[in-house]
């Protein structure tokens, strides 16, 4: 018997994959045909993605999953939020798109809150207020460019792009819309008093459609359909979270930037929850992802970077013998989301607050694993402040449930069981989204079933009694 096959392109902020997934009954085998590094471009002070150099990486992947899996059923991309390609009619770039790193952004936040209160601006779209999420990223061109901004026919973010790209039609899904700031969180729609607000094209902005949407057939394939799954890849990550519903849960999604948070089914618009930072991102099925961005592995990501030849299980090793507790950093500070030099601000954070200086690599590793769960234990503890929901296991998934380090400080900090697994998780909720919108999941069969049956989970259970 012939197994039916699905292709995911999951696009991260520091590299991506082509994954290609084979339904086995209940199971969902997944198999990496491609890794690539997300290419960036430092041009005239900014940060653009290489979008040429990404359709490269993504035309070898497909070649190769066609030659793994000729009868490709469809194919999706996920992607990180909030950037966007500038098109014209043709659907062709009007230049490269802006990193959200990109400085141009610096202080538009705090004057778009003049035009629009913060509190009118969070009770349309319920979305956490970042300095580079779309809208502000929106006045940001319009004041760098104005010209520019008027010779736009539409936008497409990122992952909506690439699959308009491989044939399917022009529109953005709902989990990515409603990243952009631009979304209502009541109705799914382009929220058209922001827009009016700040004087921008609503009519720039294709139909937002729900996750599973069939786009279309691929280009020169056309027994393979575009889908677009969950383009946001927190959205497929979490479609995918293997969680029985036995405990109340929360989850993380654990990569460059860890997304922690629960579902729920209605937005929950409270000045608390603005106050705390929390956001409503659209999920699979209707669902509510409630929220919070926190700063993930980017420093440690940086880090290594900077080291150039370290390999994890060193600093794995290193990290274990430096002592426990020497420093906390606020790794939120915004000091901490440009690239380069960032051991030494690092260092410098720690001088700044009178907190131990790490000076060796394992010292400087440890501290940032434990910021970043003590980041988490502040999360859970607004979380349950805020909602009234007390989760009892934590769910970590993606690229960092694999650092069995951070999963155990995330244990003792937020003494909760932690769940890491699955690895892949973005990649998985992709192809299983695929998978039932293309009809292949047998009936009563759910996304989590066969997320869970297709996971290695491991368990961590705190250590340490949390003070």
């Amino acid at each position: 018997m012939t197994h039916p096959t699905y292709l995911a392109f999951d696009l991260g902020a520091s590299g991506g994959r082509a994954v290609l997934g084979t339904l086995e009954g209940d199971r969902m085998r997944t198999d990496v045909v491609h890794r690539f590094t997300t290419p960036i471009v430092e041009e005239g002070g900014h940060l653009f993605w290489n979008l040429d150099g990404l359709w490269a990486e993504l035309t070898r992947g497909l070649a190769l999953a066609r030659e793994a899996a000729p009868a490709l059923r469809s194919l999706s991309v996920d992607s990180w939020a909030v950037d966007y390609v500038p098109l014209d009619a043709r659907g062709d770039p009007l230049g490269r798109p802006y990193c959200y790193r990109d400085a141009r952004t610096a202080g538009v936040m705090v004057r778009a809150f003049e035009t629009l209160p913060a509190e009118a601006l969070y009770a349309h779209t319920g979305i956490q207020f970042l300095p580079f999420n779309t809208v502000f990223q929106l006045l940001a061109d319009r004041d760098h460019d104005p010209k520019g901004m008027q010779a736009v026919d539409h936008y497409l973010p990122i992952a909506d792009y690439f699959n308009a790209r491989f044939g399917g039609r022009t529109a953005v899904e709902v989990s990515m819309a409603s990243t952009t700031q631009l979304m209502d969180v009541r109705t799914k729609q382009w929220a058209g008093p922001v827009f009016e607000a700040f004087g921008l094209d609503a009519g720039r902005w294709p139909a937002i459609v729900p996750s599973g949407t069939r786009l279309g057939s691929v280009t020169d394939s056309p027994d393979a359909e575009v889908v677009a799954s969950c383009s946001h890849d927190t959205g497929a990550a979490v479609a995918a979270a293997p969680a029985a519903g036995d405990r109340p849960w929360a989850f993380v999604s654990s990569g460059t930037w860890s997304l922690l948070g629960l579902e729920r089914a209605e937005p929950l618009l409270t000045p608390a929850a603005r106050e705390a930072g929390f956001t409503h991102e659209a999920g699979v099925d209707g669902t509510i992802r409630f929220l919070k961005n926190l700063t993930g592995l980017w420093a440690l990501q940086e880090c290594v970077r900077e080291w150039g030849d370290a390999d994890w299980a060193t600093l794995e090793r290193e990290a274990r013998a430096a002592p426990a507790g020497s420093a906390l950093v606020d790794l939120e500070d915004p000091r901490f989301l440009a690239r380069g030099g960032m051991a030494e601000r690092l260092r410098a954070w720690c001088r700044e607050h009178g907190q131990p200086v790490p000076e060796s690599r394992g010292q400087l590793v440890r501290v940032i694993l434990e910021s970043i769960a003590h980041s988490y234990r502040k999360a859970v503890d607004d979380l349950r402040r805020v909602t009234g929901q007390r989760p009892e296991v934590l769910h970590v998934f993606g690229g960092g449930s694999q650092n069995r380090l951070l999963c155990q400080f995330a244990a003792d900090a937020c003494a909760m069981t932690v769940v890491a697994g699955p690895a892949e998780a973005t990649a998985l909720g992709n192809l299983l989204v695929q998978a039932r919108t293309m009809g292949d999941l047998r009936e009563g069969l759910t996304i989590r079933d066969v997320a869970a049956r297709s996971s290695a989970l491991e368990v961590f259970t705190p250590t340490l009694q949390s003070d």
